[in-house]
Order: C-alpha cells, then sequence, then structure tokens
C-alpha cells in the first residue's frame, strides 16, 4: 500500500491531517464527532491519489476512528460517545462516495478530451462531435460504401530541392495543411498522410447523403488552394509545384490495423486500390482531377448534376494492378462560388 502511494504530493499533507485529528479525538475531552475532520483528509487524498488511493485514506480515517474510540472509551456502547463516532463514520463514507465519483467524472473527462485530440487527427470537427457524443466503439471493422480521395504534389522534390531541410519540412507542412483544410471543410476525414501527399475519404463512419458530392468539392478547392499558393511562393525560375488527384466510389472495409503498440483506423479494399491507381493516372492524362464512373454515378445518385455535367469522359483505360479497364472522366476548375459548395464556371478538359 505503501509503495502505491508514494510520490504523491498530497500523502504527506493528508498524513499529518489525520495524525492532528486522531491525537485531537484521542487525548481531548471535546464533546462532539473530531473524527469528522477525517473528511479533510480525504479531500486532501482526493488532489492527486487516484480511486484506489482515495479508497485507502477513507479506509484508513475509519479505522482511526474506531481505534481512538476503543482506546478513549472501550468497547462501551453507552452515552453519547457511540454515537459520535457513528456520525463520524458515516461523513467519512458519504466524503469518500462523493470524492470517488468526483473522480470518476475527471478520468471521464479526461478520456473524452483524449479520444477527442486522436480523433481530430483523422476526422473534421464536425464528425469529431458526432462520434464523441455517440459514445460507440468504432474499432471493430465493418463494411460500408465510401467515397476514396488520394492527393499527390507533383513536382515538389524539384521545387525544394537545395533548400534547407527547416524549409522543405516547413513547406511540405503548409501544402499538407492546405489539403487537410479542404478535406475537413468539406466533411471528409484523413486516412493518412503519403510524404507529400494524403489519403482520404468521406462517408465512413458516419454516411451522409452528400459523400460524393463533398469529395468532388474538395477536390476542386485542393486545385484552386494550391493555384494560390503557387503564385505566393513560387517565383519565375521555378517550376510550380502541381496536383494530381484521383477519387473512386465503391465498397470499403474499415477498421483497425496494426500491432497491438501502434493501432490506426483505415480503410482498405479495392476502392481504395482503384483511387490509388486513379491518381497516379493523372501523371499520363496530365489531368489535375480524375474520377472514376463509379464516382460520377454517385454525383447523379445524390442530386448533384451539375458537378456530374462538368466531367468530359475520357473513355476507358487500363490501370496498372486492375485487370479490368476503368472509365475515366476529368475536370479542370475555373472558379469555385461561395461556401455554399456550389460551383460556377466549370470548364471541362481532357487534360
Amino acid at each position: 500500500m505503501l509503495c502505491y502511494l508514494t510520490g504523491f504530493r498530497s500523502l504527506p499533507v493528508a498524513a499529518a491531517f489525520a495524525g492532528g485529528i486522531f491525537l485531537v479525538d484521542t487525548r481531548s475531552s471535546l464533546q462532539f464527532a473530531v473524527a469528522s475532520l477525517y473528511v479533510i483528509v480525504v479531500l486532501v487524498a482526493a488532489h492527486d491519489l487516484r480511486r484506489r488511493g482515495v479508497v485507502i485514506m477513507g479506509v484508513t480515517c475509519a479505522l482511526l476512528t474506531v481505534l481512538s474510540h476503543v482506546l478513549v472509551h472501550g468497547f462501551a456502547l453507552t452515552g453519547t460517545a457511540p454515537l459520535r463516532s457513528a456520525v463520524s463514520l458515516i461523513s467519512i463514507l458519504i466524503a469518500t462516495i462523493l470524492v470517488l465519483r468526483n473522480v470518476s467524472a475527471n478520468q471521464r473527462v479526461k478520456e473524452v478530451e483524449r479520444e477527442r485530440a486522436n480523433l481530430a487527427r483523422f476526422f473534421s470537427p464536425k464528425i469529431v462531435d458526432q462520434l464523441v457524443g455517440i459514445h460507440t466503439p468504432f474499432s471493430f471493422a465493418r463494411r460500408q460504401p465510401a467515397t476514396v480521395l488520394f492527393a499527390d504534389m507533383i513536382g515538389f522534390t524539384a521545387y525544394s530541392s537545395g533548400k534547407p531541410p527547416d524549409v522543405v519540412i516547413c513547406l511540405l507542412r503548409d501544402l499538407l495543411h492546405l489539403l487537410s483544410e479542404a478535406v475537413f471543410s468539406n466533411h471528409g476525414s484523413v486516412d493518412k498522410y503519403l510524404g507529400d501527399g494524403l489519403m482520404a475519404f468521406f462517408g465512413p463512419p458516419l454516411t451522409s447523403l452528400r459523400d460524393a458530392t463533398n469529395a468532388a468539392v474538395c477536390a476542386l478547392e485542393i486545385v484552386k488552394s494550391l493555384e494560390c499558393w503557387n503564385r505566393q511562393h513560387t517565383r519565375c525560375n521555378e517550376g510550380a509545384v502541381r496536383i494530381a488527384v484521383g477519387i473512386h466510389y465503391g465498397e470499403v472495409v474499415q477498421g483497425n490495423i496494426g500491432s497491438e503498440k501502434r493501432l490506426e483506423l483505415t480503410l482498405v479494399g479495392d476502392t481504395v486500390n482503384i483511387a490509388s491507381r486513379v491518381e497516379a493516372y493523372c501523371r499520363t492524362l496530365d489531368a489535375s482531377v480524375l474520377v472514376t464512373g463509379e464516382f460520377v454515378e454517385a454525383l447523379l445518385a445524390e442530386g448533384s448534376l451539375e458537378l456530374a455535367n462538368a466531367f468530359v469522359d475520357e473513355g476507358f483505360h487500363v490501370l496498372r494492378g486492375c485487370k479490368e479497364p476503368i472509365r475515366l472522366f476529368s475536370v479542370r476548375r475555373t472558379k469555385v462560388g461561395p461556401a455554399t459548395g456550389q460551383l460556377a464556371g466549370l470548364q471541362s478538359s481532357s487534360g
């Protein structure tokens, strides 16, 4: 027990209070429940000690109360002394129970804060609030439809060549922040960062009726944001950093993967693989954004007709690692409307 309590700052103070109250209760002739003051010991113990420590201090105070009564009054049950001791024991019990409830509440708050901080690395603030409020574990595997987006910066290596390491890292953080903000502002989630790019998804764990639409708007916002970034950071003698975005819609499996020491919530499946291949194929078609036919169908199903019509049919292409040809569509954005997500002035091209 002493080994468990060693190192807590409140222990010496609580012990001093307990010793003083025991001496007063044992040696003085005060005719009131002096032992009720042991409540102070329990409250002091709650400052640093955990649940087990609080229980130990509460039991210790109760034992000191009984010991003091036996030393002064023996085992006689007559007079007011037994009543005073009973009042003290009840006070200690109530204080211990209330302190334990308070400690438990504080631990739950800290757990929620840790959970929120962990979820905030991957999910948008809106989704984080929903996940924390539901109190449902999302660690088990599930299968559901999702829109998967891969984004990769083309030319960043050449752009950062010759720059100091701290400058390169600062630029990379700036660009990844740009991508993340586009994902989060459109209610998406970041699955992982991939060097100078990322993988994001729209839908899991809480699907909506605008997952494909949000992904399309996110992709176009990424293109526009990178254009603005290039105007601010690129000099005349430097090549601009370009973006390649690939999107696919389909069924995915979501769950925790990794070792016991490091688990990460992620998506796996053919949908993820195809989205990655589509992003890589942007270089072949010299397109900033490429999406699949399944994704365009999802846009139509969500009623986003303007967005769907903005994509130009690139025909069927055989992607690396895919047995069957996949129908691809491309689009180039020239202007994005207000924050409502409505798009205007979409100019389509085939690359």
